[in-house]
């Protein structure tokens, strides 16, 4: 079996791309349900599981081939998007290389920020989603596991986390060297999920007065704004919040714009020529683009920050050769896991072999030679098991101790090819199913 990874990210997609394949949770669980009771065709795909975060979209696979457009396909219908447009972002992985991007993923290595701590969560959260659905079979739930137990390590060991730095903390970063004196400012914050709370969070530590959190409910809303001395209101005060506030920070989950251009172009007259900074760290973006054209406005979204926010990370980048050392410690460890898996059912299928050839030659034995007393085919049985166990011992013990080395799946294509073995499981094979 083979484990495949496509994906984009912030390095190979704009926001604008990345916004329509953004996930939800609940799109998620819809797609992985359609695959798993058929609705997806994608040949030979047994385990899956889908990451998507602000920066990224990635889909993890188990097929006994390597082969990639079934999930070029998957990704394409489940978010209706052209799958020509897709591939000049698209990465591939396949076995080592897809063992190694998720570890790298999840020690934050490839990460926006780097070494940021909310993506080893991130990926715990879509092996959840993809265990409730029934998708993450033994080989996905391995990998993953090990991926965060990896991620975890290198937060624990290294100081590749140290001082958190996040997106809610850069766009804070962002707005401080637009506006300086946070003291003085009307924060808006609109959205009261993860990303809301961690930007909360980040203005007040800089000194952050009047922050007002707006949210769809007001409850949610409340309940962030209590935690931090802020107001809370609801989108429908959305107007008079955009006409009062100095910074705008969108964190919601939506799937459209709540911004519009003429929304924000209503309240320019209240503002008496204010500048105001908005800064869109949603995907799918919450701003529409068009209101940096509106004058005194300035907008920022998630791509700015890369592009305008590259401080200083020399700590952090110091500590890059000791994450690869122990994410090479993981992803051996991983990879010997994955060998076994290889060359243990194979050895079972040997055994089964010469015991189904011992069982018939002994019946022929038997009926050729119908006058042999009871203790002389128990005697003629112990010692054809004794011959057989004889001629697999060396064999099966060179298997058993190669299990963990480099070469277990060329000695285990050996060993099939020579006992007339098929893989186990390589027949009808069914999406959602789990053969291992």
């Amino acid at each position: 079996m083979h484990i495949l990874s496509i994906g984009l990210n912030h390095q190979t997609a704009n926001v604008g791309l990345r916004e329509k394949l953004a996930f939800s949770d609940e799109s998620i669980k819809a797609a992985l349900s359609r695959l798993s009771c058929g609705g997806f065709e994608i040949e030979s795909v047994t385990e899956m599981a889908i990451l998507s975060t602000c920066n990224r979209v990635e889909i993890y696979a188990v097929s006994p081939e390597i082969s990639f457009s079934g999930l070029e396909n998957f990704l394409s219908e489940a978010r209706d998007i052209p799958v020509e447009e897709l591939r000049g972002h698209i990465y591939r992985h396949a076995d080592d290389s897809a063992v190694s991007h998720l570890f790298h993923v999840a020690c934050g290595l490839g990460s926006l920020v780097l070494g940021e701590a909310q993506i080893l969560g991130q990926v715990a959260h879509a092996f959840e989603i993809a265990r409730s659905q029934n998708t993450a079979g033994p080989l996905l739930s391995r990998l993953f596991q090990a991926a965060v137990h990896a991620g975890k390590r290198a937060r624990a060991e290294t100081a590749i986390g140290q001082n958190p730095a996040s997106v809610s903390s850069m766009a804070v970063r962002l707005a401080a060297q637009v506006v300086g004196d946070f003291s003085k400012a009307g924060i808006a914050v609109i959205g009261a999920g993860e990303m809301a709370e961690l930007t909360v969070e980040a203005l007040r530590k800089r000194g952050a007065t009047q922050v007002q959190v707006v949210n769809r409910t007001l409850e949610r809303a409340k309940t962030l704004a209590d935690r931090w001395n802020g107001d809370a209101v609801t989108f429908e005060m959305l107007p008079q919040v955009l006409a009062r506030a100095d910074i705008v920070v969108s964190s919601t989950g939506a799937p459209h714009t709540i911004i519009a251009t003429d929304l924000l172009k209503e309240t320019l007259p209240l503002r008496d020529g204010r500048p105001l900074v908005m800064i869109d760290i949603a995907v799918p973006r919450d701003v529409d683009p068009n209101v940096c054209d509106l004058p005194g406005v300035t907008l920022y979204d998630i791509d700015s920050l890369q592009e305008h926010l590259q401080q200083s990370l020399a700590s952090r980048q110091r500590e890059i050769p000791q994450v690869e050392r122990i994410l090479a410690e993981e992803q051996e460890a991983f990879l010997i896991y994955l060998a076994s898996l290889e060359v243990l059912p194979l050895i079972a299928q040997i055994r089964e072999q010469a015991e189904a050839l011992r069982q018939m030659e002994l019946e022929k034995t038997f009926r050729r030679m119908p006058g042999l007393k009871d203790g002389e085919r128990e005697r003629i049985e112990a010692m054809t098991n004794a011959l057989v166990k004889k001629i697999l011992q060396a064999p099966l013990l060179r298997l058993r101790n190669e299990a963990g080395g480099p070469y277990a799946a060329h000695y285990a294509t050996i060993a099939r090819a020579l006992f007339d073995l098929s893989e186990p499981g390589a027949e009808n094979h069914q999406p959602g199913s789990h053969p291992l």
